[in-house]
């Protein structure tokens, strides 16, 4: 039981840092363990509606591999995958579609109403807010998998200066008419810069960068941008850490003064990064 006057601290402590967000947007890679359980999916919407009710206009950017994949083999389809990138026939690029907007914007979007809040959920499709074209390249063809061409901000600042939590789904739209799945740590990176959010912040499976995969306690606290790419181009970051990095840098390198590696494994990560002196995960700055 949190004594009275320790609830009282911990609220003065959060006060200067309500201070200095309050007005500012603030992007959020929504995934990772903060999707797997309605005990972690809560604990994000009700950071998320805190955000949102101390002047902060929070947007959430999610993916949804996992289920992806889940739900095609349910359909009797086995998912294919090449350097990482899930190659997206016609019939996959429905199933990501059926996904990523009807379930996991609208699962998300439910957890935010249930807390206190108003969210809506856009595709990226929706106001030509992610014009992508076919990412191309490699000795296998991808299909639907997209690369981002242009990121449209009208339709997400309408509807967040209307009081909602914007979550969006990141299907692109190419010039043609056609959907592509477009990766969420990239799509994160894109829309923090064009929105010029004041951070973007990736929710992961794991502490933050570590500097040794194998040891949580190599935990980078703090990384400059130029560190951060020249750990990017000799290899130190793999696997799914290294669209995580490539999405903070990339983010940063847009004029985002901080990009933010959180474990989403923590309950209130969130809150725990923006409005305590400690903070919690990796930090990637100018």
């Amino acid at each position: 039981m949190v004594e009275h006057s320790m609830r009282a601290e911990i609220l003065v402590e959060a006060l200067p840092y309500i201070r200095q967000w309050t007005g500012t947007t603030m992007v959020i890679k929504y995934g990772g363990a903060a999707m797997v359980s309605d005990e972690h999916k809560r604990s994000v919407a009700q950071d998320l509606v805190l955000l949102q009710h101390v002047g902060i206009k929070p947007l959430v950017v999610h993916g949804g591999g996992p289920r992806i994949s889940s739900l095609m083999k349910q359909m009797g389809k086995e998912p294919v995958f090449v350097d990482g990138q899930r190659v997206t026939d016609v019939e996959t690029m429905e199933i990501v579609q059926m996904v990523l907007v009807g379930l996991i914007g609208q699962d998300l979007v439910t957890h935010i109403y249930q807390a206190g809040g108003r969210a809506v959920t856009v595709s990226g499709k929706d106001g030509k807010t992610l014009v992508a074209c076919k990412k191309c390249g490699g000795a296998v063809d991808l299909g639907h998998v997209g690369e981002i061409i242009e990121v449209h901000t009208e339709l997400i600042k309408t509807l967040s200066e209307a009081g909602y939590l914007v979550v969006v789904s990141t299907i692109g739209t190419g010039e043609d008419g056609e959907a592509y799945n477009i990766n969420a740590d990239t799509a994160a990176g894109e829309i923090a810069g064009a929105l010029s959010a004041e951070k973007l912040i990736v929710l992961s499976d794991v502490p933050g960068l570590l500097r040794d995969p194998a040891d949580e306690g190599s935990l980078v606290a703090t990384l400059k941008m130029a560190e951060a790419q020249m750990m990017l181009e000799s290899g130190q970051i793999e696997g799914g850490m290294r669209p995580k990095v490539e999405a903070c840098v990339r983010a940063v390198s847009l004029g985002v003064p901080r990009a933010h590696l959180l474990d989403g494994r923590l309950h209130h990560s969130i809150i725990m990064e923006l409005f305590t002196d400690r903070g919690v995960g990796t930090m990637i700055e100018r």
